[in-house]
C-alpha cells in the first residue's frame, strides 16, 4: 500500500480538550444490531486508546443503543504516517469477530490519519464483511475527495463538498460502494481536508471533539445506521 509521508504537516501533535458527553436516558434503546461494536482509529499523536474526536459519540451511543462495545484501533500513530497497522488491524478486528460472533454489526471512525487508516480498510471489506460494517464517519480526512456524496460539513451542509484533502491524490479514496454508508466530516478551512481554504494542521482541524454540531451528527448518524431511531 503506498504511503505519503506529511510529517510536517500532520506530524505534530493533538492538543485537544476531552469533551463529556450530555447525560442520555437511562433506558437504553434497542436496535436491529443487537450487538455491534464500534472501532475507533485515532490521529496523528493521541495516545493508544479511544479517539478525543469520538468519545462524546460513543459514549451517547452506546447509552442510547444497547449491546454496544468500543474498539480502539492499534497502531503507532506516529508522525511517519505510516498507518498500515491500523488499516489491518481494523480488518482483522472485523474478521475475527465475524468468525465467533457471525451476526456482529460494526460502525467505523477515523480522525485525522486514523480517517486515512479505515479509508485504506474499505477495499479489503468485501462480502459478509461489507454487510456488517453498517456505516462509517470520518473526520478531518486526508483523503477526503471532491464531489462524493458523502462529503458534508460539520452542519450536515456542502460547504466542503467540492475541495480536495491533502491525500486525495494519492492511495485508495472511499469506494464507490461505500458512498451511501459514509459521512466524511470537512470543517470549512481544515487544512488536512480541506486544502482549498486551509493549511496543514490548523484551529478548524483541531475542532471536532469539541464542536457540538459534529458530536450531534456523528451520535444522529451512528444510530441511524445502527438500526435505532435517531
Amino acid at each position: 500500500m503506498h504511503q505519503l509521508t506529511l510529517a510536517p504537516l500532520l506530524g505534530f501533535p493533538f492538543m485537544l480538550l476531552a469533551v463529556r458527553a450530555a447525560p442520555v436516558g437511562e433506558v437504553q434503546i434497542s436496535s436491529t444490531c443487537a450487538s455491534y461494536t464500534i472501532i475507533n482509529t485515532r490521529g496523528t499523536s493521541e495516545p493508544q486508546g479511544e479517539s478525543s474526536g469520538f468519545r462524546t459519540i460513543n459514549s451517547a451511543v452506546t447509552s442510547e443503543l444497547s449491546g454496544g462495545k468500543i474498539y480502539n484501533t492499534v497502531y503507532a500513530a506516529d508522525w511517519s504516517q505510516n498507518s498500515e497497522a491500523g488499516t489491518q488491524d481494523i480488518i482483522n478486528k472485523i474478521t475475527s469477530t465475524l468468525q465467533s460472533s457471525p451476526a456482529e454489526c460494526f460502525f467505523l471512525e477515523g480522525y485525522s490519519q486514523g480517517a486515512a487508516a479505515t479509508v485504506n480498510a474499505l477495499p479489503s471489506l468485501t462480502g459478509t464483511l461489507f454487510s456488517a460494517v453498517k456505516g462509517v464517519f470520518l473526520i478531518g480526512n486526508p483523503k477526503h475527495k471532491a464531489g462524493l456524496e458523502c462529503n458534508v460539513d460539520p452542519n450536515g451542509g456542502t460547504t466542503t463538498k467540492y475541495v480536495n484533502g491533502l491525500q486525495a491524490g494519492f492511495g485508495e479514496t472511499i469506494p464507490d460502494d461505500w458512498i451511501s454508508k459514509t459521512l466524511d466530516v470537512c470543517a470549512y478551512g481544515d487544512g488536512v481536508c480541506d486544502t482549498t481554504h486551509g493549511a496543514g494542521i490548523n484551529a478548524q482541524h483541531l475542532s471536532y471533539p469539541s464542536d457540538s454540531s459534529t458530536q450531534k451528527l456523528g451520535t444522529n448518524f451512528a444510530v441511524q445506521q445502527l438500526g435505532g431511531t435517531a
